[in-house]
């Protein structure tokens, strides 16, 4: 089992800069992937972005004002948001995966990663 834990959400107004953090514990050698997803009230899962060996993926939306990244000695992904926009407001949730197929797929983040966390609120207000 692989547990992760976000953090970092916050209230920003437009414009403005958040990075997401998520620390990845327990059997974390069976993960191949990492990535964000997000869920607006009333919405569908989003993904937002993916990150392995084979490099880093986004959705159109978030393309160019978000970054993924990771650190892998301390086992955890972060996600940097630049210029935020009110329709970023989700709950943010990170997500891991064995199965190397899913990992350049970032709508897979959102349905088909074995592994999520309980998520971390960003509200961005115009």
């Amino acid at each position: 089992q692989v547990q992760l834990v976000e953090s970092g959400g916050g209230s920003v107004q437009t414009g403005g800069s958040l990075r997401l953090s998520c620390a990845a514990s327990g059997s974390t050698y069976n993960t191949n992937c990492m990535g964000w997803f997000r869920q607006a009230p009333g919405q569908e899962r989003e993904g937002v972005a993916t990150i392995y060996s084979g490099g880093e993926y986004y959705a159109d939306s978030v393309k160019g004002r978000f970054t993924i990244s990771q650190d892998n000695a301390k086992n955890t992904v972060y996600l940097q948001m630049n210029s935020l926009k009110p329709e970023d407001t989700a709950l943010y949730h990170c997500a891991a995966e064995s199965d190397l197929k899913l990992c350049a797929t970032v709508r897979s983040a959102a349905y088909r990663y074995s592994y999520g966390g309980q998520g971390t609120q960003v509200t961005v207000s115009s």
